[in-house]
């Protein structure tokens, strides 16, 4: 495969990694609430994102690892909005 194709989609899939939480963390700050935001769910990504991390880091796969590392960082900023913003159910 051409190696400028293969790249090419390579950034497009990073950068839709990096910015698909984005929606989720301006409604969360806007409305200081994360009720409908999943805590296992959220969990669970940055654990992936964090493995990934790891792996592009020893493997020396440098794409891997920044993607991922932002990635990661925005995945992470849900999931603190959510122990933050995040509305215990009624009684």
């Amino acid at each position: 495969m051409n190696e400028i194709i293969a790249n090419g989609f390579g950034v497009a899939a990073a950068l839709c990694s990096i910015t698909s939480f984005a929606p989720q963390m301006l409604k969360i700050w806007r409305e200081r609430d994360a009720s409908s935001v999943s805590l296992k769910t959220y969990a669970l990504t940055v654990s992936c994102f964090a493995l990934w991390v790891v792996y592009g880091v020893m493997t020396g796969a440098w794409p891997v690892t920044f993607a991922n590392s932002c990635a990661l960082v925005m995945s992470a900023g849900v999931l603190l909005m959510k122990w933050r913003f995040g509305r215990e159910p009624d009684a």
